[in-house]
């Protein structure tokens, strides 16, 4: 295959674009070096709320000392290290600084479970663990699960393990920009999926996804330097910096969403005029609700993004209710190996596509994102090998979506043998199949019907989960 990860024909469009996302986060701290870049809550003070914050110059000059580091204490270019650390301004600054090195991270959701997470690691390879305190104490113990584990960062206080801690990897002061010359190819990071629908598997990110992942939110979104963002999912609002957006890590566990105290949540959004906030329809179901019951409104919040599951139209009622009258509420559609993929509003849901979901329709995710391109295919159990082995349904027929972009990551570097049966070569391109089935619109929007390992084959043909439960719905019991 071809060493490029974009198609052919945008190569030309792009010579103009960093090669590395951390290079935005630069010209960001150029641009506005003063503007708070991320936040996080502290404790109260005389009934107030406390917040510590890092400004754009800050994590800009922080990130080149933690990447100056890794360099000076012998990590190479294309390393992969784990990085296990909480939602905070340290792991942001620390993201960035591997980045600017040329290092690979390993990114593991805590949610997924201890199994799930040890199985992963050990799986990923890591050649060493920039981790709180707890996670080295228990990499200690499993050492024999990471034998190639040699270079150790500690967050926080070190124990008995040695390694270094952040701020010796952190060294002396400032001195210069510090960004590894990458190209769109090289490997970035290793982000495992969820396993919802099956054991996790590592995809790797390279560095041209990543900024073709900033270029298509900024540019379907609007999203524009000066704004402030409540990161609810850290992972999606990771490259906030890079848009030249304050970050706001509120106080809450991430990987248990549908225990947030949306109390906490409003509280940060109204101390710091938050513009936008992603987070799961578990969070937005317990917020909406408790604004409408208490009167509140954040007049603020002007775009507000849900994934990860589906979110009920009567939550995009509530939500819409309470944030800014001109506000949007998006749900992008994706998953973890192709993001963004399409995305539709709100009011597109509201006024157009609940109804056909009632009568059986599925659900609409929306228009594409301009860098995606789509097919829905025959659904076939099993590989499909190339894209000439395959059948392009036509329209309002339902079978398998297949995408594939400069977003589109080529292949997995744990469970690899999962490349055979999730992507499908076209020369010297690569297409990702979402194993979503569902159709394409006369506007060119696709309707979800749910997983293709969910569908029931029946004597009249195939059962499909989300028309099924859109119908099921609609009785009063």
């Amino acid at each position: 295959m071809s060493s490029s990860v974009l198609p052919a024909a945008d190569h030309a469009s792009l010579n103009a674009l960093p090669t590395n996302v951390a290079t935005f986060l630069a010209q960001q701290a150029a641009a506005a070096p003063d503007r708070p870049a991320v936040v996080v809550p502290l404790g109260y003070q005389a009934g107030r709320r406390q917040y510590r914050s890092i400004t754009f110059r800050e994590l800009d000059q922080d990130s080149d000392r933690i990447a100056r580091g890794l360099r000076e204490h012998g990590v190479q270019p294309g390393t992969r290290l784990a990085l296990l650390v909480r939602p905070s301004i340290e792991f942001v600054s620390l993201v960035f600084g591997l980045l600017k090195a040329n290092v690979t991270s390993i990114l593991i959701d805590p949610g997924m479970g201890r199994r799930n997470l040890i199985d992963c690691l050990a799986a990923a390879e890591p050649a060493g663990f920039i981790a709180l305190p707890i996670v080295h104490a228990a990499r200690v113990v499993m050492r024999h699960r990471f034998p190639l584990a040699k270079f150790h960062v500690t967050v926080g206080r070190r124990w008995f393990w040695g390694g270094l801690t952040l701020d010796e990897l952190r060294g002396g002061p400032w001195s210069t920009t510090s960004i590894a010359p990458t190209k769109l190819d090289d490997p970035a990071a290793i982000i495992f999926t969820t396993g919802s629908t099956g054991p996790p598997k590592g995809v790797l990110y390279r560095h041209g996804n990543f900024v073709h992942q900033v270029t298509e939110l900024q540019t379907r979104f609007k999203i524009e330097p000066g704004g402030v963002d409540l990161a609810c999912f850290p992972l999606f609002g990771l490259f906030n910096a890079a848009m030249g957006m304050t970050t706001v890590i509120p106080e809450m566990d991430a990987s248990r969403p549908a225990q947030a105290d949306p109390a906490k949540l409003v509280e940060a959004i109204r101390d710091w005029q938050v513009t936008q906030s992603f987070a799961s329809p578990a969070v937005w179901n317990r917020v909406g609700p408790y604004c409408r019951d208490r009167g509140l409104r954040l007049d603020s919040l002007r775009r507000v993004f849900s994934a990860g599951a589906p979110i009920p139209p009567s939550v995009l009622e509530t939500m819409q209710a309470v944030i800014a009258d001109d506000g949007e509420i998006y749900t992008p559609y994706g998953a973890t190996e192709s993001l963004p993929v399409a995305s539709i509003s709100a009011r597109e849901v509201l006024s157009e596509t609940r109804a056909a979901w009632a009568t059986g329709a599925g659900t609409c995710v929306g228009s594409k994102f301009p860098g995606i391109e789509w097919r829905v295919i025959r659904v076939v159990d099993g590989p499909i090998k190339s894209l000439a082995d395959s059948v392009e349904l036509p329209r309002g027929e339902i079978g398998e979506l297949i995408v594939r972009g400069p977003v589109v990551t080529r292949e997995y570097v744990t469970r690899v043998e999962s490349n055979a049966t999730g992507k499908i070569t076209d020369g010297d391109q690569v297409w990702h199949r979402l194993g979503d089935v569902g159709y394409l619109d006369e506007r060119d929007r696709f309707w979800f019907c749910g997983r293709m390992a969910h569908r029931v084959e029946t004597v009249a043909g195939p059962l499909y989960t989300d028309p099924v439960e859109g119908i099921f719905n609609q009785h009063p019991q």
